[in-house]
């Protein structure tokens, strides 16, 4: 079914598992995705980047649902996520993994350094490189071209863990809101976050 946004419109924890199995597509390729992990706002998950409220970074995440939220991390990597909750109630749902199924030429001439089709989009930065997706593109409708979102006709068979590189209270195992499909090849492997040393 093509996207819905009113089946968006409820909490990433929700939305996140009817994601695995969708196609998005963008810049000539299409993928399946097969990760994704939940973030919420609102004071209720310490691993959000709307933890502490809206700033002109997350604006994005506070909605509507069915945009964009794209966002720069480690001074070098757009990650992506989808919006969800109503207009006002910052969710959104991390695309961290997915497999490559049409534009794979595309996807390699993008990701010279894969070393392999299965990892040309394993991991949120890649794939975003894979797909052509920019920090020019937060905010952007996932309804409208040059995007294009198809959720799976029937939910997928999902696993859940910890979110992978969160640190401190939002990393644990009380956040078990990372989704993934199991078996499949392009799911990335789970990182824990490694604290920072003190200064």
């Amino acid at each position: 079914m093509s996207f819905d946004r009113a089946l968006l419109e409820r909490p990433a924890t929700q939305v996140a598992p009817l994601l695995l199995g969708a196609v998005l597509s963008h810049g000539g390729v299409s993928l399946r995705i097969t990760e994704v992990e939940a973030y919420l706002g609102g004071g209720a998950d310490p691993g959000s980047h709307a933890f502490r409220g809206q700033t002109r970074r997350n604006a994005s995440m506070f909605g509507p649902a069915g945009r964009f939220y794209a966002y720069f991390t480690y001074g070098m990597h757009v990650c992506a996520n989808v919006v969800c909750s109503p207009d006002g109630e910052a969710s959104a749902v991390l695309i961290r993994g997915g497999e490559i199924i049409d534009g794979i030429a595309d996807a390699r001439a993008r990701r010279t350094s894969s070393a392999s089709d299965r990892d040309l989009a394993r991991g949120p930065a890649r794939l975003t490189l894979a797909l052509g997706i920019g920090l020019g593109d937060d905010g952007s409708d996932l309804a409208l071209p040059p995007f294009q979102l198809t959720l799976p006709a029937e939910p997928a068979d999902f696993l859940t863990g910890p979110r992978t590189g969160v640190s401190g209270e939002g990393g644990g195992a009380e956040f078990p809101w990372r989704f993934w499909m199991p078996g499949e090849a392009s799911v990335s492997p789970y990182r824990r976050a490694v604290p920072k040393p003190p200064k």
